[in-house]
């Protein structure tokens, strides 16, 4: 029996007159014949979640290094709020909600271990320079492989264009991918400030008076402020945005985390050891690049790449405990056994 698919795709002639349409899509660089079941949005998000790279999220830092307490964020555990705020405005809105989908699982697939401080590591190592961004768009069409003889997983143009375009200045094509850069921000501010706070780096009553009369005095009442200013200032629009009122205030919330929590000497106080450390591995991969796995390499067969990129690539897709792990190996010595 067919027809699952099709069902679907009229289905999502519901949505509003601004969502991005399945049937509408800018397809794949490599034609694949359609799902039965799934629409193409669908098929993307199944391929994201279940490649290497999304499982490795659970081990690799939000914000605080290898923390003790089971509670904190990871960057999965972020990528999930992500996911679920970002899907809460597009059912609002009457967006796409597997394009939305797919783009929150996939925006951070490029992250370092450690990280934005480990990105910050890179981007300084690498003279070609790096970005979180890029090369989770770089994950998706060439690091990750649903097939041995092709790299990539041959997601939608909406989809990769969402992703690379969820941070910096650039605004996406798609209000599903535009609605991921409000998402990613609502979401990182407000559990940061909960994990900050059992952390013991802020208490509830260092947040700025006039930001808490204005957003809300709780982590849900943040949340919920955020996202119906988004919702309300941009039903029946063909670009979304926040009222100044309540994107000032988010901003200005922004820059106090900043200043009291991602610049805070606890939350870097493991800072220049990671810098040690990646840069030890950055560098004596550099010099020994037949070090690197034989499967990592095969990627860049038939390719050009820079020797600075491609162990750019391998050490991002680290989580925290394998960079330590292998830096380890090779710069702690090893007890000698005498039989």
């Amino acid at each position: 029996m067919s027809g699952y698919r099709e069902i679907q795709e009229m289905q999502e002639e519901q949505l509003s007159q601004w969502a991005a349409r399945s049937v509408n899509s800018m397809g794949r660089d490599k034609y694949e014949e359609p799902c039965p079941i799934r629409t193409c949005y669908q098929r993307d998000r199944d391929r994201i979640i279940h490649s290497k790279s999304f499982r490795r999220l659970k081990h690799k830092t939000q914000v605080f290094i290898a923390p003790t307490g089971d509670h904190y964020r990871t960057r999965l555990t972020h990528t999930l709020e992500v996911n679920q705020v970002a899907r809460t405005m597009g059912r609002a809105l009457r967006l796409n909600e597997d394009l939305i989908e797919a783009i929150a699982l996939g925006h951070d697939l490029g992250h370092t271990p450690f990280g934005h401080g480990g990105e910050a590591i890179l981007n300084k190592l690498n003279p070609n320079g790096f970005h979180h961004n890029q090369q989770s768009v770089r994950v998706v069409e060439l690091l990750e492989s649903r097939h041995k003889d092709r790299p990539g997983l041959n997601l939608t143009k909406e989809v990769r264009e969402g992703i690379l375009n969820h941070t910096g200045d650039a605004t996406s094509i798609t209000l599903e991918g535009q609605l991921i850069k409000f998402a990613d921000r609502i979401a990182y501010i407000n559990h940061d400030i909960d994990d900050a706070i059992r952390a013991g780096v802020l208490t509830g009553e260092d947040i700025p008076s006039h930001l808490v009369a204005v957003l809300g005095n709780s982590h849900s009442a943040r949340i919920n402020t955020m996202i119906l200013d988004v919702i309300e200032n941009s039903v029946g629009m063909d670009r979304l945005k926040m009222s100044a009122t309540i994107g000032n205030a988010m901003m200005e919330l922004r820059q106090f985390m900043f200043k009291k929590v991602y610049l805070n000497s606890t939350a870097k106080s493991e800072d220049e050891k990671i810098e040690i450390l990646l840069t030890n591995l950055y560098e004596y991969f550099i010099a020994n690049m037949e070090s690197l796995p034989e499967d990592h390499l095969e990627i860049y067969k038939d390719r050009d790449d820079s020797k600075e990129d491609i162990v750019c690539d391998y050490i991002a897709g680290m989580t925290d405990h394998y960079a330590i792990t292998v830096w380890k190996e090779m710069f702690v010595p090893k007890s000698w056994n005498i039989g």
